[in-house]
């Protein structure tokens, strides 16, 4: 089950359809869902909870906590609308672009990607530009 939840004013327009595109990208990595939720929130919220939860004084776009046991997903996803929005223009992307690049990565994570060397990166960029195409055509 995916869960989207709103400590901001943004909403999403299709929760539905992201909602099926997230659960085909789990299958697809041979992975099965519990419960997956969504918690988009503005800066301040997820600041805190960088430094509560992270001892990290910084802003960022997303923090996940995993709960996953073995192939089983589940898990809590906090994106700032506010950091994706800012990416979305340092970028030169659409929101939506971004936002939905944010919202598979915290799955791709789960999933057992990693970006913290450029190797990893590099396959993390290419997954996220695969499922974004999928999102795309369906």
């Amino acid at each position: 089950m995916i869960n989207f939840n709103y400590e901001t004013d943004f909403k999403l327009d299709s929760e539905e359809h992201i909602s099926k595109w997230i659960v085909n990208a789990i299958f697809s990595e041979g992975f099965k869902l519990e419960a997956i939720n969504y918690v988009f929130c503005d800066d301040e919220y997820l600041h805190k909870l960088n430094v509560e939860f992270l001892n990290h004084d910084t802003l960022t776009d997303i923090i996940s906590f995993d709960y996953s046991v073995g192939k089983i997903l589940q898990g809590d996803i906090f994106i700032s609308i506010e950091r994706v929005a800012d990416n979305a223009k340092d970028f030169n992307v659409s929101f939506e672009d971004e936002l939905h690049r944010v919202i598979i990565h915290g799955i791709l994570h789960y999933c057992g990607y990693k970006d913290k060397s450029e190797a990893d990166a590099k396959l993390m960029r290419d997954k996220e530009n695969f499922y974004l195409k999928a999102l795309i055509q369906n």
